[in-house]
């Protein structure tokens, strides 16, 4: 798979990608509406070009309070959200070419207000998914929000993510239509924050192309 050219597919209008991605910022935009005075923190895993943050970061109130941290492997990606960051004068914007799956790559980050995890479930087993949403209370502080995405090809596996969720103590904020096949949910973390363990593993990115044979 190549995940630069896989990106082409925001500027297809009228895509399932294109309304996944308008979809996703704005959530974005109402999370960080919702989000207290003062400075802020947003964490971004498997980032891409990082384009849902981004763009909405560019023309948003709360830019200049945001400090993010988008973290990618494919170096062409974060090179392409590199260029869009500095473009924009998103200065408190990093982009890291690096394994997104360690917890380690968010030190100093966490907890953060805004953790966006799209473009993650859908390529990664079950067993990861689980691991991945019992690292958020690591990951995100008392009253933030964590906004992720997952296909709804059978077997659907939106309601076990939200009910997984919902075990930690995050509610359900908002979830797209059962008939989107491109699932966006939002879940707020009402429990307490839980110190981020080094060395910790997430999830192994095997890709939807794989995991589908």
């Amino acid at each position: 798979m190549d995940w630069r050219v896989w990106h082409d597919k925001y500027d297809s209008a009228g895509s399932r990608m294109a309304e996944r991605l308008r979809t996703v910022q704005g959530q974005i935009v109402t999370a960080l509406d919702s989000c207290p005075p003062g400075p802020l923190r947003v964490i971004s895993l498997c980032a891409g070009q990082g384009r849902d943050l981004l763009e909405v970061l560019a023309d948003h109130p709360r830019r200049n309070d945001v400090r993010a941290r988008l973290v990618e492997l494919d170096e062409r990606n974060t090179g392409s959200a590199k260029q869009v960051a500095r473009a924009s004068g998103l200065h408190q914007v990093e982009v890291v070419t690096a394994d997104a799956s360690l917890g380690d790559q968010y030190r100093d980050m966490t907890p953060a207000l805004l953790v966006l995890i799209c473009g993650v479930f859908g390529n990664i087993s079950d067993e990861d998914i689980k691991r991945t949403i019992d690292a958020c209370p690591q990951l995100c502080a008392t009253g933030g929000s964590v906004i992720w995405t997952r296909n709804r090809r059978k077997p659907d596996r939106v309601p076990m993510i939200c009910r997984w969720f919902a075990a930690l103590g995050f509610d359900l904020q908002w979830l797209s239509d059962s008939e989107t096949e491109l699932a966006v949910g939002v879940h707020r973390f009402m429990g307490e924050a839980q110190p981020l363990v080094m060395g910790l593993r997430m999830f192994t990115f095997v890709g939807y192309d794989k995991l589908g044979r």
